[in-house]
């Protein structure tokens, strides 16, 4: 009952519009005061909530992001991998979902992804009579990689929250995320196989690919170096991600050339304005996690897990349906924050192995990113394109399948997520 009534607060309070941050913080302040625990406790959990270094390193990849964005190097990288690919079948599409795997590789972040390569690329292939729907569809989608490719953001919370090695779940990253890119362009590929509205793009010269490659080269190596250097152990992902932004502003400032002191400036302003309700995020949940480990909310879904869902497979498929109603209303880190501290004794109960959980998590967190009626990433493509948010939501439809098939599949073949990690440490 006491379960009942606490997630029944939290959803009334997040349905009356109150900021999900306030959310958190008012509902777990009110459980500690009814259990008569003095105010100083908030106080410690807000000082508690971001006193760990390996958070520095959320606002630094954001920051590198958000110049790289500014810099204009998603048009590059569709320039380069457009003119390698361009002329297959439904090359446009497969070039620009390979430009956000490979800005994701460099950001970090699901909504930079998507806003800086369908900048580029949805002109060009609305232009090329590509279906706008298809096209909107396949950016917003193509965005999501950026929280499961590493380096990500997602994965660095998940491990603060769990302890685990953020260079494990990074290294754990790379094969869902080649897995959904391939079925993503493989879905491109047969989209435009069976439609014919759009104009094939002529094959490009050899000069013009070493042109546009030789453009995209610097972020590419800025990639290999950052994510390199983490998996060599060269560095930990926090300093990666300080590495990263004086780098991305080395390259768009001095080598493009690209970067003005304005640009430079809003993103400085962009990086902090996400960043303080990102924090503002994980202060409310650190409190309200506070709050429900007091009611022992952790242990009564251990003992639910127990008393009625005997195996691990139904464990995972109620994990997964709760996850997909809550991504509904919530955004992604939020679901993360809120739901993670509450599951995990019962992941560890059940024997699963908690970094693969965390790619399962992530995975499903990202369907939340093009889900109506809060997926960000369908408002960033919005406003990207000038359309309606109801041509975006009927592009996306067969790419949150794909996702889902693709949690299957991680599921039936864990190795996906595991075998790298634990192979190469």
């Amino acid at each position: 009952m006491t379960l009942v009534m606490i997630f029944g607060a939290l959803l009334l309070l997040l349905f009356s519009g109150l900021p999900v941050a306030f959310a958190l913080a008012a509902l777990g302040t009110l459980m500690l005061l009814v259990e008569g625990l003095p105010l100083v406790m908030v106080a410690q959990n807000l000082h508690g909530a971001l006193d760990n270094f390996v958070l520095l390193s959320v606002p630094l990849f954001l920051l590198m992001s958000n110049i790289l964005l500014k810099g204009g190097v998603g048009r590059d990288l569709f320039a380069a991998v457009q003119s390698w690919v361009g002329h297959w079948p439904g090359g446009l599409g497969i070039a620009a979902l390979l430009s956000c795997g490979l800005f994701s590789a460099i950001s970090g972040s699901s909504v930079a992804t998507a806003a800086t390569v369908g900048t580029v690329a949805i002109p060009e292939m609305t232009q090329r009579g590509y279906a706008k729907s298809f096209t909107l569809g396949l950016l917003a989608a193509g965005g999501t990689l950026g929280i499961l490719i590493p380096p990500s953001i997602p994965l660095i919370i998940y491990g603060v929250i769990t302890e685990e090695s953020i260079g494990k779940l990074f290294l754990a990253g790379i094969g869902p995320g080649l897995l959904l890119l391939a079925l993503f362009c493989v879905y491109a590929a047969l989209y435009a196989k069976f439609t014919s509205a759009h104009q094939p793009t002529p094959k490009a010269t050899r000069e013009e690919r070493r042109r546009a490659t030789w453009r995209a080269l610097p972020p590419t190596v800025l990639a290999i170096i950052m994510i390199g250097g983490i998996y060599t152990g060269v560095f930990t992902p926090t300093e990666a991600s300080a590495v990263g932004a004086v780098l991305a502003f080395v390259l768009t400032a001095f080598l493009l050339r690209t970067l003005t002191r304005e640009t430079f400036v809003a993103a400085v302003r962009q990086t902090l304005s996400t960043t303080i309700v990102l924090f503002l995020v994980i202060i409310g949940a650190k409190i309200f996690g506070k709050a429900v480990t007091l009611y022992q909310v952790p242990m009564m879904i251990s003992q639910l897990v127990d008393t009625h869902l005997e195996s691990v497979a139904m464990f995972l498929l109620v994990v997964a349906l709760i996850l997909l109603f809550i991504g509904l209303f919530l955004e992604s880190l939020s679901m993360l924050l809120i739901m993670v501290p509450m599951l995990i004794p019962s992941v560890l109960a059940l024997g699963i192995d908690p970094i693969w959980f965390g790619i399962f998590f992530v995975v499903l967190i990202e369907v939340a990113l093009i889900t109506p009626p809060v997926g960000l990433n369908l408002f960033v493509i919005q406003a990207v394109a000038g359309t309606n948010l109801g041509t975006v939501i009927r592009g996306v439809s067969p790419f949150i399948i794909l996702m889902l098939l693709a949690v299957i599949v991680l599921w039936l073949v864990p190795s996906i997520v595991l075998y790298v990690p634990f192979e190469l440490n």
